[in-house]
């Protein structure tokens, strides 16, 4: 039996750290914890980009928007491919930096459309949190506390 895999959604382009804080923790314990295998888009810069398009796509949003749109639309094809093909379940964390972008909501969805379960750390309050990515979330947790005794109590700890 193969180890299940977890994909890591939630804002990185207004996150304040790039959504590396709370990925390394959640990634560190979904792999130590409960032994699955890991998938952290904001870690994985090369993705199917050139070395030009990584160097500079950041700054031809203002400077080239048709250049920097071609690069972003790699970068989704490969997100989504990702949850496609080599997801079975997502941890997404929605917080004001997740709404201030579209790449979290539309993972959350397709996650969701293809059957994949989301688990859902809000980090705002529930009353200001969108509700499609409510309905979208199997779970709806109001801490990384909750959602490591969740996915412990849903897959079992590995000794």
């Amino acid at each position: 039996m193969t180890a299940p895999r977890v994909y890591l959604s939630g804002a990185i382009e207004h996150a304040e750290d790039f959504g590396k804080g709370w990925r390394a923790r959640i990634g560190r314990f979904a792999e130590a914890a409960l032994g699955h295998r890991v998938y952290d888009p904001s870690t994985d810069e090369k993705k199917d980009l050139t070395d030009e398009e990584r160097s500079h796509f950041r700054r031809w949003k203002t400077d080239d928007p048709g250049r920097y749109r071609t690069v972003i639309r790699k970068i989704i094809r490969w997100d989504c491919a990702r949850i496609e093909n080599d997801t079975d379940y997502v941890i997404a964390y929605w917080d004001p930096s997740a709404a201030r972008g579209g790449g979290t909501a539309a993972e959350i969805t397709l996650a969701h459309r293809l059957g994949k379960p989301v688990y859902l750390v809000l980090g705002m309050p529930l009353e200001d949190a969108s509700g499609w990515i409510i309905g979208a979330a199997d779970e709806v947790l109001e801490s990384f506390d909750s959602l490591e005794r969740t996915l412990l109590a849903r897959f079992g700890k590995i000794e």
